[in-house]
């Protein structure tokens, strides 16, 4: 599952961190840094439209 889309449900409410967190397979102390990264933060819809580096 895309990242972007579960933390975006974290944010809209529909999950709990904790339910974040298991679906990512992260610890919760790790959620902080994942909050701050501008590429989850972005839009899904913008990031489409970009070149990946690697393909």
């Amino acid at each position: 599952m895309d990242k972007r889309k579960v933390i975006s449900a974290y944010k809209r409410g529909f999950i709990s961190v904790q339910e974040c967190a298991q679906i990512l397979g992260i610890d919760t102390g790790q959620m902080k840094g994942l909050m701050n990264d501008p590429h989850l933060n972005a839009d899904p819809q913008t990031l489409r439209g970009q070149q990946s580096v690697n393909g």
